[in-house]
């Protein structure tokens, strides 16, 4: 019975110490994984399990909408993919339609892998800064 109290401990300090750019990595992971596993759930039948994870998708989609800052223009065009990733998820959720889940899969993990990108130019200017 320890095994999955260390891990949920585990996972507990992964995110307390986790920077915000990390944090939103995990976001990403985490819609990622909702929408898959919506897919497995749409594929076997179980349509309150699909429903679930998709919902959960959703509150992460509405998170980062939530938390855009609109003064830099680029923000824009992050609310944009946002509201357009939102729409397919209750499309998806409407219909039980695997291919629109992933659609939104690929989406997420390419705005994933920029935000990787992103982390990874701050981190190498911050090093050549700190020197």
């Amino acid at each position: 019975m320890a095994l999955p109290n260390a891990y949920a401990q585990y996972k507990n300090s992964k995110i307390l110490t986790a920077s915000p750019a990390e944090l939103v990595l995990m976001l990403y992971d985490g819609a990622i994984k909702f929408c898959n596993i919506a897919i497995t759930a749409i594929n076997e039948g179980d349509i309150q399990k699909s429903h679930e994870n998709i919902m959960k998708a959703e509150k992460i989609i509405d998170h980062f909408r939530l938390t855009l800052d609109m003064k830099y223009p680029v923000s824009q065009d992050f609310d944009r993919i946002y509201e357009y990733l939102a729409q397919r998820l209750i499309q998806a959720n409407l219909k039980k339609d695997t291919e629109i889940l992933e659609e939104v899969v690929t989406h997420l993990r390419s705005v994933r892998e920029t935000w990787v990108t992103v982390m990874k130019t701050a981190n190498t200017v911050k090093d050549t800064v700190n020197g």
